[in-house]
């Protein structure tokens, strides 16, 4: 049972990369793999300000800036110096290595005996359940804010960038501008996601990130073979879902520790896992074909 309980809590805290790479891959058709340096970059800033003992409301804010940060400088490079998206991603999120490293000062950080989010509120006496609601509401209050952003004129242009870039253009919009603004939403979301996954886990690590880029992509799978099957076409419902998606992935490695596979081949399964989620909706089609 507790490799459920975690689960779910990691699914929580992973959320915000869903959503991230929901933005980044399904609306602007950019393959971001800032992903993995963005994800780190959360948690080290994190974890040298809880040791610096700052406020919550000042760590959260510099967190979500920096994220943003990165992810803008990929669209940057993308965009003005018509570097391919991709690479782009991989040579910021090669440079923000050295930066994570140095800013953490050394490879871990220990947060254990620091307060956290999840000590700063007491909502219910058990420490568990505590942690849920915090992490349930926090990932409510994102969704939202996100979910508004994409029903407003700016969101729907961001949208349709995605869409069809020339036409978007065409009406004067700067689609530059917007894939900037859209990668470094992304990023900030992502490294809010290691703004949470590192006081969950009590440490911050310069290799937290490595390979976190597929777990936002396989809970985005997840959640577009349900859009898809269901043929659901409202933004709510897809951001919802991407939250499912995030927690199921989840559900799935811990099913997968909890039938005694070796925790060495987790990532192996992992990516059976997402081949197989990928590859099922052209199965799928390919049959009915």
């Amino acid at each position: 049972m507790d490799f459920y309980l975690t689960a779910l809590l990691q699914g929580l805290c992973f959320s915000g990369i869903a959503l991230g790479i929901y933005i980044s891959m399904k609306i602007f058709n950019i393959p971001d793999i800032t992903t993995d340096g963005s994800y780190t970059l959360g948690g080290a800033v994190t974890g040298v300000l809880l040791l610096k003992h700052e406020p919550a409301y000042i760590i959260l804010p510099t967190v979500m800036l920096a994220g943003a940060t990165a992810g803008a400088l990929t669209g940057i490079i993308h965009t003005k110096l018509k570097i391919n998206a991709l690479l782009a991603g991989i040579l910021v999120m090669y440079g923000l290595y050295s930066i994570n490293l140095y800013i953490m000062g050394r490879s871990n950080l220990p947060l254990i005996g620091t307060s956290s989010i999840y000590s700063w509120l007491n909502l219910v006496s058990d420490p568990n359940q505590n942690t849920f609601w915090i992490l349930s509401v926090f990932v409510v209050i994102i969704t939202l804010i996100i979910g508004y952003l994409l029903k407003t004129d700016f969101g729907i242009a961001m949208r349709a960038t995605g869409n069809s870039e020339t036409m978007v253009r065409s009406l004067g919009v700067n689609t530059d501008r917007m894939k900037i603004t859209g990668l470094a939403i992304a990023n900030a979301l992502t490294a809010t996601s290691g703004y949470l996954m590192s006081q969950l886990q009590g440490f911050s690590d310069i290799n937290m990130g490595i390979g976190i880029v597929i777990v936002g992509l396989g809970s985005v799978i997840i959640a577009e073979a349900i859009i898809n099957w269901f043929k659901i076409t409202s933004v709510w419902f897809s951001l919802i879902l991407m939250l499912c998606g995030a927690i199921i992935f989840q559900f799935v490695l811990a099913f997968t520790l909890s039938i005694g596979i070796d925790a060495t081949l987790l990532k192996l399964v992992t990516a059976v896992f997402v081949l197989l989620i990928v590859s099922l909706p052209r199965l799928t089609f390919n049959r009915s074909a």
